[in-house]
């Protein structure tokens, strides 16, 4: 199984935080799945760090890429096609981070690990 994780997600797992839910864990770890990052989420733990919201993971984005090597987590590029769904979603949410992340689990066909309810509104599939 191919899976987006959430930017939560990704953190909890790297810094081993109890929040992570168990089935999010044990589907991270199955190393038969392939857990996805998106590089928004770069972007957006690189945003917050450098805006004090964070800094518990300035390591995680100091050596981003590598940690992600190391666990075995692969970076999900942002397209155009990702951009236009984006943008172009309905509804409420106004976060630009959680929109690109519902449109790249839309176009890519993939479940989000997310414990954020108001990503269902948006016909992803979130695993919790």
């Amino acid at each position: 199984m191919r899976a987006l994780l959430d930017t939560h997600t990704l953190i909890w797992w790297m810094t081993t935080d109890p929040h992570l839910s168990k089935p999010a864990h044990a589907l991270i770890k199955n190393r038969d799945n392939t857990s996805l990052v998106s590089a928004v989420s770069a972007w957006e733990i690189a945003t917050k760090v450098r805006l004090g919201r964070l800094p518990a993971a300035a390591d995680l984005i100091r050596n981003f890429v590598e940690d992600l090597t190391r666990e075995r987590i692969e970076i999900l590029a942002v397209t155009a096609e990702h951009g236009i769904r984006a943008g172009l979603l309905p509804g409420p949410h106004q976060d630009p981070f959680n929109r690109m992340l519902i449109a790249q689990a839309l176009a890519e066909n993939v479940p989000i690990v997310s414990n954020d309810r108001a990503l269902d509104g948006y016909g992803v599939n979130r695993l919790w």
